[in-house]
């Protein structure tokens, strides 16, 4: 149509009223029944926490996450206004970091309770993750030691499938820290 792209943008948002908006990501497209039984599973949770006395303060909470050695830009964070004669600002594509290391990391409402870091080419599978929950066991008996012993606490996070496999479910029984599966995350939960 030989338009200007600065003559369509103009006609965009001042003629239609139109504005630019980013999408926000979610991680989960969730079916009505997974809607329903993550209501039910909150609503479970919220009677725990009025059922007990500093419910909240017996979570134990923990996830996974990269560390770069820097983070660059995204396209939308460099983005600059310029004039319209002036040329288009240019950015590199995403370029992996050379430093790049996974860290699993465990904290209750005081703080951080226990962290590692995976090896290098080491894999969250089944048996790697049965060695972090002795470790986070181990650090629980020296952060918190009445509620290690009395087995007061909850030791809440995602759903990956290292977290459910057979071997960390029955490493937990074996040292006296039931169960619970919830959509979209488990809680094993200790006997108080």
């Amino acid at each position: 149509m030989n338009i200007h792209k600065s003559l369509v943008l103009r006609i965009l948002k001042e003629d239609l009223g139109k504005r630019r908006l980013c999408a926000h990501f979610i991680l989960h497209s969730l079916t009505p029944e997974q809607r329903e039984d993550q209501t039910t599973s909150c609503q479970d949770i919220i009677a725990m926490a009025d059922a007990g006395k500093n419910f909240f303060n017996k979570i134990i909470t923990g996830d996974e996450t990269w560390c770069f050695a820097c983070d660059p830009k995204t396209k939308r964070q460099s983005s600059e206004w310029v004039g319209e004669t002036s040329p288009w600002p240019k950015k590199l594509k995403f370029q992996r970091s050379r430093i790049k290391i996974m860290l699993i990391i465990f904290f209750n409402s005081q703080g951080i309770v226990h962290k590692e870091f995976v090896p290098e080419g080491k894999t969250i599978n089944a048996e790697f993750y049965e060695g972090v929950m002795d470790h986070l066991l181990k650090c629980i008996h020296w952060v918190c030691p009445a509620a290690f012993c009395s087995r007061d606490f909850f030791l809440l996070h995602d759903n990956m499938p290292a977290h459910k496999a057979a071997s960390v479910c029955q490493f937990l029984t074996q040292k006296t820290v039931t169960l619970q599966i919830y959509p979209c995350q488990t809680i094993f939960c200790s006997p108080s």
